[in-house]
């Protein structure tokens, strides 16, 4: 299976105050630079989709995807972008702030997308009702463009949603901590320490 990763960094980082969440420095280098390191080998081909300092992020010499939308409309627009782009059959995301994700992300993703014969494989952690979604680390079939599509273009936002039209399976991973997301500043320097 050909694969196709792109790294979501297209969001105002509205909660982290403004700033562009994946070249906020963590660790020694921008986040984004965590991300690609992780997901980079688990794929063919990767590029980050991003609507703010394109040439910051070209300097990645990785392909630079803004949203095929304006204002800034929220994830499932990179996800479009990414699936305009992709010359692979299989897109999967993770996003600019989490850069801890698991190494056997596109792998687990994979199999049971395989497995379920779904059109998309996205993660979960936790248990009962702390169980939690994680949308945003997902695997799917480019060919659901044309179906992404018309949602977007309907006013819909939700990815949940979109996804409950769809045959979607969860894969469950135990370590929370891998999904984990920093949001805000005060997150950022609290985690900045290995």
């Amino acid at each position: 299976m050909t694969i196709t990763g792109m790294i979501l960094a297209g969001g105002r980082g509205s909660r982290m105050g403004g700033v562009d969440k994946g070249l906020q420095a963590f660790r020694g280098e921008p986040m984004v630079a965590h991300v690609m390191r992780r997901l980079g080998p688990q794929v063919s081909a990767l590029a980050i989709n991003a609507n703010q300092n394109l040439d910051v992020y070209r300097r990645f010499d990785l392909p630079v995807w803004p949203d095929r939308m304006e204002e800034f409309p929220g994830p499932l627009a990179g996800l479009q972008t990414g699936l305009a782009h992709c010359d692979a059959p299989f897109l999967v995301t993770a996003p600019c702030d989490s850069p801890f994700l698991p190494m056997d992300l596109v792998a687990r993703l994979r199999d049971a997308l395989q497995a379920e014969s779904a059109d998309i494989a996205y993660a979960e952690t936790g248990e009962g009702e702390a169980r939690q979604k994680h949308p945003v680390f997902c695997l799917l079939k480019v060919s659901l463009l044309p179906s992404l599509t018309d949602y977007l273009e309907s006013g819909e936002r939700k990815m949940g949603k979109w996804f409950g039209q769809l045959r979607a399976v969860t894969v469950h991973f135990a370590d929370e901590d891998a999904f984990r997301n920093i949001n805000t500043l005060e997150e950022l320097h609290k985690l900045d320490t290995p």
